[in-house]
């Protein structure tokens, strides 16, 4: 009886302490997650606040009782707002899809094709990464404007086309698949490209949305490469737009309809990322984990 007794004050006291661990663990998430949330309340409240009261706010306020969206209207009339959007989907669009082309041969390549120097042709390749972008990017540079490519989509795309950690990640994930199934694929007459597309790829599509996601990521918020090859606004993406917004004045003097073309900006991100945030962490986990 008194073991009985002692078991279930054991018992109470797990009981008890797993419910304070978890407690203080939403706690400490929901105050992390007010944190991190405050700037986009801020942007969003900003946003919705007439010129005049904002300025004639002493002591910022964290809500409005009369929003307005106005300065909507203002971030597409008074600049290109419009036109930075278009740009960055034809720059975010074009650089994807060649990226996924160039990203999936590759990494088939180094991981099913066996060819003489693969290893060190891989490893070398690897070692890219170790190389500052900076350098990189003067090296394009120097490569674009002697190809007089510089204001135009072309010089924009070429350089991004390509990533060593993609096609790292994707080449892992490959050779989770068994081998059986390619020897398999290959006694039946398969081709090799058939191969790629009818079954790797299917298999693998968690992983290669994963990449296409942060590429698109890549791609909207790229900010210094477009910014050195383009002085032509009508290349201008919508990073640099935004900055060319807050150099001409405008977005100085008026910071709810600078704070307004931010949010335009972000908001397709964030709802891309709310979508497929849980793809995206299984494609990486998925893709850096064997067996």
């Amino acid at each position: 009886m008194g073991n009985q007794v002692d078991f279930e004050k054991i018992e109470r006291a797990d009981r008890l302490r797993k419910r304070v661990q978890k407690t203080v663990t939403y706690v400490l998430l929901t105050f992390w997650a007010l944190v991190v949330l405050f700037p986009f309340y801020w942007m969003l409240l900003t946003s919705v606040k007439s010129y005049s009261a904002y300025n004639s706010e002493y002591i910022p306020k964290f809500f409005t009782t009369s929003p307005t969206f106005q300065n909507y209207v203002d971030a597409f009339t008074a600049v290109p707002l419009a036109r930075y959007f278009v740009n960055t989907l034809i720059f975010t669009v074009v650089t994807t899809g060649i990226m996924l082309v160039v990203t999936v041969l590759a990494a088939f390549a180094f991981a099913r094709l066996n060819f003489k120097g693969k290893n060190l042709a891989f490893t070398a390749f690897l070692s890219l990464m170790m190389i500052p972008n900076e350098l990189v990017i003067i090296t394009n540079f120097v490569t674009v404007t002697n190809l007089d490519l510089r204001n135009t989509f072309l010089g924009l795309i070429l350089p991004s086309v390509t990533s060593v950690f993609y096609i790292y990640l994707l080449k892992e994930n490959f050779e989770q698949v068994p081998d059986q199934l390619y020897y398999a694929a290959k006694v039946d007459g398969t081709s090799d490209l058939k191969y790629l597309l009818k079954v790797l790829v299917p298999i693998c599509r968690p992983t290669i949305i994963t990449i296409t996601i942060l590429k698109v990521i890549e791609c909207w918020n790229s900010y210094v490469w477009p910014r050195l090859i383009t002085d032509d606004e009508a290349y201008f993406l919508v990073s640099n737009g935004i900055q060319e917004i807050r150099e001409n004045g405008f977005g100085r003097e008026n910071i709810p309809a600078m704070m307004a073309s931010v949010v335009v900006i972000s908001v397709p991100l964030i709802v891309l990322f709310l979508l497929f945030h849980r793809k995206i962490m299984a494609g990486v986990a998925r893709g850096g984990t064997k067996g």
